[in-house]
């Protein structure tokens, strides 16, 4: 059983995982969320300093919403944060489009190719042990 702190209130609570907050202080940081999500919603056009003003939420935590994909933006608003690969802005996640394409092609590599993996099986194939039984050893004599 792993108990600390609440990150927010102090509170001792016994931790699960995730962030370090009691459940009182998550379900808060949910009906946030909640808030901020119907605003952005209902005022396509804010920025980042207006919501975070409206809904009294920092930027850093409106920015990880961003990051773990739960809060997205049109194309026309004006809030963005920039991708961690190559640094252009980006509406929701870590990576624009141009780096998760790299990085799933770097995964790729790591795998081997359909002909690879037929030439690995004929090989595995050909490698096998047979033991023959007394009835085969006595024909072949």
């Amino acid at each position: 059983m792993d108990v600390r702190n609440c990150r927010t209130c102090g509170k001792l609570f016994n931790y699960l995982s995730g962030p370090p907050l009691c459940p009182t202080c998550m379900n808060a940081l949910e009906e946030k969320f909640q808030e901020v999500k119907q605003y952005v919603y209902d005022h396509p056009k804010a920025e980042m300093h207006e919501v975070s003003e409206v809904c009294n939420v920092s930027i850093g935590q409106i920015k990880q919403w961003i990051r773990e994909e739960r809060l997205a933006f049109s194309d026309d608003s004006v809030i963005g944060i920039d991708c961690e690969g190559c640094g252009a802005t980006i509406k929701t996640g870590r990576f624009c489009k141009a780096c998760k394409d790299k990085l799933a092609r770097g995964f790729q590599e790591l795998y081997p190719k359909t002909e690879d993996k037929k030439k690995i099986k004929d090989f595995k194939d050909q490698a096998k042990m047979r033991f023959l039984d007394q009835s085969e050893r006595i024909q072949k004599d």
